[in-house]
Order: structure tokens, then C-alpha cells, then sequence
């Protein structure tokens, strides 16, 4: 198959099409450098520039302060489940308090009990994980090591459409906010002095699979105990440039592209987010038409803007439902394995036509199906 299909994966997702080209048309070569960027030196002046790029653009889309570091590792988020409580919580006295909204959330915290004591403030495993919470369902404490929340939980497809304070999730001022916003960084503005770290691996909105964005106050970097090794140390990082070990040279490159086309052909992340606002819109409309026909698993006020999950009326239409998608060129729209039904990721790099497509075979489906 030459013709590129719509992917609808939650990741490794799509990426934009102008991203794309360009890595083509650098892969043999890089600029001025006779080089693959797949054979050059971490340590080399392209990767300086390139590194440097980079930074400067997550900081300008982003608005990230001057007392913020943005680093960048492997391992992708399940590394940062580890990450987070050895650096933040080990040792400290304290215990790590975690906002669970889905399945993410819940690995997180699991992963951080191997570290030291931990707490859910809420976990919304009664209604499954199909909202968040209200205000007074939160009990939050003074001297917590830090709290964790996901601003979007993909397999679920609830998303918190606000910033987490603004939405009644903020932890008292000496508790640091840390956000995995794995699956929608990027996709709109965030007011990152609000949080002490945000964490995202790339393979959803950012780059490809293989490199990890972790943008973390200062102060934080500094609570890293000497007794960790090197390569699970904020602090280790950030005094070598995210170059404590050989980096994910190439995918630290496409992000850099991404970052690119996000500031020069979107036009920043207000309009991106804009865009995301209508894509979505155009599937739960849909959903909200059809009579119950298309169920979607989220609460109305907390649905996803990228990734809309919805159910059918049986198992037996589900499956007749992704042929009919695929013969229409919309590919992996298949729910995840833990939880089942249809989802649709749609993520920045998601043309609208695609979505519209989609919408176009959900219509038509019900009305075959009766």
C-alpha cells in the first residue's frame, strides 16, 4: 500500500504530513552536513542546534519560564512512573498523592508504591474511570511529597478540558503539581508555572515513539538523591543537557520539526487547539445524535478532545463497524484491549478530513444497521 490511509492509533500516532516530508528529504543528508541525522553525533554542532532548537521552541509554544528545564528521555511515560517517586519521593518522609481518573493514572501510582508510601485522593474506579472528580471529592494534603494527576487519560477518553487548578485539583502551595500530559501536550496552552513538572512521551502529539519531553521547575531537579544512579536522576540530566547517555537523536529531530510546523504553519497552540475543539466536535455530535445507537464512555463535561471512545449496541456490529471504517481507508480504530469498543485518536496531526470521514461512516452505518 503506497497511499497513506487515516491512522487513528493512540500511538504510535499520526504525524504531520510537512513533518514527514522534510525528514525524507533530510534523511540522506542533513543541510550543510553530509550527514544522516541518524549517523551524527549527540555530541556534535548539528545536535547542539538541533537540541537548542528544539528547547527554544517547546519554550515559546508553551511559555515556559526561565527557572523550568526541559530534558529529554527514553523510556517513554512508564519510565517516569519510576522517575517521579525516586527523585521526588524517596527518602523524603512524605507521601506521593495521586489523582486516578483511568488507567494511566492508576499504573502511575502503582509504580510509585514501589518507591514509598502513596495515596489516592480520588480514584474514579467505581464509575470506570468515565469522569473526574468534583471539588469536594478531592482530600488533599499540606505536606504531600507531590501531587499527580493526567491531564488525558487515552484508554478511557476523559480528558480535563481545564487546567487542573482551575478545575478544583490544586494541591496547597508547597506541594508541587506534576501532570503526565503524555497524550495531549502540545495540543493547547498550559500555564506551566502552575505545575512543577510536566512530563509527556512524544509518540502521541510531539514526535515519534523513543523520546520523552520532561519540562521540571529547578527546585525539584535539586531533590534528587545522590544515591541514585545517573541515568534515573533528574539532577544527572540536567547538569549533562539530557546528555547523561546517548539521547534519542532522531526522534529529539522530529520533535523539533513538529515543534516547527506547530509555531509556523498552525500558528501557535491557540489555533491548534481550536482546530483539535472542532475535530472533536464533528464525532460527538454523532454520538449525540444517534439515539443511543453510539454510546460514548465518557461523561459529556470530561470527554476527550483526542481520543473520542464510544461503544456499539453489540460486539458482533463493533466488528462490522471497523470493516466498514477500513473500506473507507480509517484504520486502527479498534479500543484497547483492557476495556474493548471503538477509538478514535485524533490527535494535532489528524487531518479534518479524516474526522469527517469517520463521521460521514458513523451515519451511515446506523441507518444500515436499522
Amino acid at each position: 500500500m503506497s497511499e497513506r490511509v487515516f491512522n487513528f492509533s493512540s500511538g504510535p500516532a499520526v504525524l504531520p504530513l510537512p513533518v514527514l516530508e522534510q525528514a525524507q528529504r533530510d534523511l540522506l543528508a542533513l543541510p550543510g552536513v553530509g550527514m544522516s541525522v541518524l549517523e551524527i553525533s549527540h555530541r556534535s554542532k548539528p545536535f547542539d542546534e538541533i537540541l537548542a532548537t528544539t528547547d527554544a521552541n517547546l519554550r515559546k509554544l508553551l511559555g515556559i519560564p526561565e527557572n523550568y528545564r526541559v530534558l529529554f528521555f527514553q523510556g517513554g511515560a512508564a519510565l517516569q512512573f519510576s522517575m517521579i517517586p525516586m527523585n521526588l519521593l524517596r527518602d523524603s518522609g512524605r507521601t506521593a498523592e495521586y489523582l486516578v481518573t483511568g488507567s494511566w493514572g492508576k499504573k502511575a501510582k502503582q509504580e510509585a508504591a514501589l518507591e514509598g508510601p502513596v495515596r489516592a485522593v480520588w480514584d474514579g474506579a467505581d464509575t470506570a474511570y468515565n469522569r473526574l472528580p468534583r471539588p469536594d471529592e478531592l482530600k488533599l494534603s499540606p505536606d504531600a511529597a507531590y501531587l499527580h494527576v493526567t491531564s488525558n487519560e487515552t484508554i478511557q477518553g476523559v480528558q480535563m478540558s481545564t487546567d487542573p487548578r482551575q478545575a478544583g485539583v490544586a494541591p496547597p502551595a508547597d506541594v508541587p503539581l506534576i501532570c503526565d500530559s503524555s497524550s495531549d501536550i502540545l495540543s493547547r496552552t498550559v500555564p506551566i508555572a502552575d505545575y512543577g513538572m510536566v512530563y509527556a512521551c512524544a509518540q502521541k502529539n510531539a514526535g515519534p515513539a523513543g523520546v520523552t519531553a520532561v519540562i521540571i521547575r529547578d527546585d525539584l531537579v535539586q531533590r534528587s538523591p545522590k544515591s541514585l544512579p545517573g541515568i534515573l536522576s533528574y539532577q544527572a540530566f540536567a547538569e549533562n543537557d539530557s546528555r547523561y547517555n546517548t539521547p534519542c537523536v532522531f526522534g529529539i529531530y522530529i520533535v523539533m520539526l513538529v515543534t516547527r510546523w506547530l509555531l509556523e504553519e498552525v500558528g501557535g497552540l491557540e489555533k491548534m487547539a481550536a482546530q483539535n475543539a472542532a475535530k472533536a466536535r464533528l464525532l460527538y455530535d454523532v454520538l449525540d445524535a444517534s439515539d443511543g445507537f453510539y454510546r460514548g464512555h465518557a461523561e459529556p463535561s470530561c470527554r476527550s478532545l483526542m481520543n473520542v471512545t464510544f461503544r456499539l449496541p453489540s460486539d458482533d456490529l463493533e466488528k462490522r463497524f471497523l470493516k466498514a471504517a477500513e473500506a473507507q481507508q480509517l484504520f486502527q480504530l479498534k479500543g484497547h484491549r483492557s476495556v474493548g469498543g471503538i477509538r478514535a485518536s485524533i490527535y494535532n496531526a489528524m487531518p479534518r478530513e479524516g474526522v469527517e470521514r469517520l463521521a460521514a461512516v458513523m451515519r451511515d452505518f446506523q441507518k444500515q444497521s436499522g
